[in-house]
């Protein structure tokens, strides 16, 4: 039940980003900007400060939404992060970037399978 209310509350999210989306689609399609294994996104390069607030206002509006759903299930909001972290690395594109828990980022390539962090089932 908590991944179907993730799903749609992040892509809710995202659409409220629309004006901002050339910038970050651009970086993560470049592997500039990516997914990580809790939820949240990240930069495994020197963001611009353009791609910085981006990020940072996306992992705002995710740590509200976790909080949000934590407290209507009883679970902590890492526990939430961690379960949209599998949707996400779900929808990862060839190019785009990914860390795991073990830490550094890689790029999904063509024809790889969408990776799973450990934690997903």
């Amino acid at each position: 039940m908590i991944r179907g209310v993730l799903l749609i509350a992040l892509a809710a999210s995202a659409a409220s980003l629309d004006a901002q989306s050339n910038v970050l689609g651009a970086a993560m399609a470049a592997g500039q900007a990516g997914e990580r294994y809790d939820g949240y996104m990240g930069t495994p390069v020197t963001p611009s400060e353009q791609l910085r607030r981006q990020v940072a206002a996306i992992n705002l509006r995710r740590r509200n939404l976790y909080i949000e759903l934590a407290s209507r299930r009883g679970v902590s909001p890492d526990v939430v992060g961690l379960t949209a972290a599998c949707e996400l690395f779900a929808q990862l594109s060839p190019g785009e970037a990914y860390m795991l828990k073990q830490g550094g980022w890689r790029r999904m390539a063509a024809g790889q399978p969408a990776p799973r962090p450990d934690h997903c089932r």
